[in-house]
């Protein structure tokens, strides 16, 4: 069993000379056949010739050039006619004659040069052809000549509307690689930006702090292990999201998840920031990206708070539901509102955007108070 399902597999990685050679070969077994007789594929209505070595040569370019209508076109185009010209000249008349409208849709689909050329040139031919039958006696009328025509040409149509649809098929999968990439590109950078910002922030802070603990020795002991702590977690991110751009990567969490924001929370709270810190429920077995999104949104939202309103007292409520997860982050202040609205906003459009993409709800904007919040609502057990 196995033997036989792997024979598509197997025929695929053929030459395609050898998987087109077949084709040919069924067409020379097929004008052999006597219950086939009256049946042939030809134009004039000459009386046929008995079997011959000249018809063997003319089966021989109907049939065999077809091993080679995909890799050399206008070789197999050229031979099959000449062929097809020395049938009907000959009165060799043969089911393999068909093999021309195969040669034609081949060409028409695959040739990439000199088409218009190689159309004209057989017109030219057929025109020959069929002024040569004329003179041999042929009792075909002008419009059985131009019927033949256009079915050949018909033939060759169809081989171009087969190129022209595998061209618009290419160009659609270029658009859907190049769009795929752009998304990967966003994903990553949108990684990188909640990874380092909240990160570096933090450590700036910390730093900044340090300066005015010279006189401090221990607690200026502390502030510079904060921030070694806080470089290393850092490293340990950032390692991590670099991991996943592996391609024998595991299908492990990308993110730490929310039962990891205790541990955020605490580094902000050493950074200087007051902090409040409320988690309600059980996180489900299956939270999908919703978890990842959580913890982006805290993240973003601390990082903020830092950088534009440290020393303001920020509070972090999460509520875990069977279905979804509400984060809200919120800072007081009468100045926060604005030195939040004055940044860039990037990592808040970023946060949106995932938001969106889960079917979830993001709202981030002053509070009444004077004060900033920001709050989600995210759909839990989305797929990842």
């Amino acid at each position: 069993m196995n033997t036989l399902r792997r024979l598509p597999e197997r025929w695929r990685r053929l030459d395609v000379t050898v998987r087109d050679l077949p084709l040919g070969l069924l067409f020379a077994v097929l004008s052999l056949m006597p219950f086939l007789e009256g049946h042939e594929t030809q134009v004039g209505d000459l009386p046929s010739n008995p079997f011959g070595p000249m018809t063997v040569v003319v089966l021989v370019l109907l049939c065999l050039p077809l091993a080679v209508r995909r890799r050399w076109p206008g070789v197999c185009l050229a031979l099959v006619s000449l062929g097809f010209a020395v049938s009907m000249l000959g009165s060799h008349h043969l089911v393999a004659g068909t093999t021309l409208a195969i040669a034609l849709i081949s060409a028409g689909a695959h040739l990439e040069r000199y088409r218009r050329t190689a159309a004209a040139l057989l017109t030219v031919a057929y025109l020959a052809v069929a002024l040569a039958l004329v003179d041999l006696g042929s009792t075909e009328s002008p419009g059985d000549f131009a019927v033949f025509y256009l079915l050949a040409a018909a033939a060759w149509g169809t081989g171009a509307w087969l190129r022209s649809t595998r061209a618009a098929e290419a160009e659609r999968r270029r658009h859907v690689a190049a769009a795929t990439r752009a998304a990967e590109r966003a994903s990553i950078a949108r990684e990188l930006h909640d990874v380092v910002t909240h990160h570096v922030t933090a450590m700036v802070v910390q730093a900044e702090a340090a300066r005015y603990l010279t006189g401090a020795p221990d607690r200026l002991d502390q502030a510079l292990k904060a921030v070694g702590e806080t470089g290393r977690r850092a490293t340990t991110d950032l390692r991590h999201l670099l991991d996943l751009l592996e391609p024998d990567h595991g299908g492990e969490s990308r993110t730490p998840p929310v039962g990891r924001l205790l541990t955020l929370v605490e580094q902000t709270r050493r950074a200087g920031q007051p902090m409040e810190f409320a988690e309600e429920g059980t996180p489900p077995v299956s939270t999908g990206s919703a978890d990842l999104v959580a913890y982006r949104i805290v993240q973003e939202a601390l990082t903020n708070a830092l950088k534009h309103a440290h020393g303001t007292p920020t509070a972090v409520r999460v509520r875990h539901r069977e279905s979804e997860i509400t984060v809200e982050v919120s800072t007081e202040g009468p100045g926060s509102a604005s030195a939040v609205a004055a940044g860039s906003g990037r990592g808040l459009a970023g946060l949106r955007e995932r938001v969106d993409l889960l079917g979830g709800d993001f709202e981030a904007g002053p509070r009444t108070d004077g004060g900033f919040v920001v709050r989600a609502r995210i759909p839990a057990g989305t797929p990842s």
